[in-house]
């Protein structure tokens, strides 16, 4: 049996549209579920991840809204990639340049943004909070981040502010903190 040209063509199309919902990068069945993204983006726009959502999850252009909202502490470091990078890999003594935003996990509430700033900002992995070191530079149970990446991180007070809190008291004493970084470049 023969078929026209265009009925050929609804069948190739057909198939391709199934064909590219069959992709090898679908998340597992067990993974945390996700909003959708536009057809025109490859990652979400939406994460959702330990009581943290991050809008904007794969724009690295922009800066993310994060929200948090957890009446539990954290005791060890919480990390997960939105975006993974490819680039140069962190360690822990590594110079970074990264734009980042750190909210309060019981609340949200913002604490700082390199995005209000004036941009990007650089630094040594070894004078921040052992969280922030542990979360780029790599720590049990978190690989080292990434150029080209985005990624969560819950730290619990102990390898934040802990028992004091911030100097400026925009962390409580005791607050685990949420940050979402971009890693831009490793020296």
């Amino acid at each position: 049996m023969m078929i026209g040209k265009r009925t050929a063509a609804v069948v190739a199309l057909s198939a391709a549209v199934l064909l590219t919902g069959c992709s090898s990068d679908d998340p597992p069945a067990d993974a945390p579920a996700m909003a959708t993204a536009p057809a025109s983006s490859a990652a979400p726009a939406e994460v959702s991840f330990s009581g943290v959502v991050l809008d904007r999850a794969a724009d690295l252009t922009a800066k993310p809204r994060v929200a948090a909202k957890s009446a539990t502490k954290p005791t060890a470091l919480q990390v997960k990639d939105v975006v993974t990078g490819t680039g140069t890999a962190a360690t822990p003594k590594s110079v970074v340049t990264v734009q980042y935003v750190g909210v309060r996990y019981a609340d949200g509430k913002q604490f700082d943004a390199s995005w209000d700033h004036g941009g990007p900002t650089s630094f040594s992995l070894q004078q921040v909070v052992p969280g922030f070191t542990q979360g780029i530079g790599g720590a049990p149970g978190a690989e080292p981040m990434k150029v080209g990446g985005r990624r969560i991180m819950i730290l619990p007070a102990a390898l934040g502010y802990g028992r004091t809190g911030s100097q400026d008291g925009s962390i409580p004493p005791d607050a685990p903190i949420v940050f979402v970084v971009d890693l831009i470049a490793v020296k």
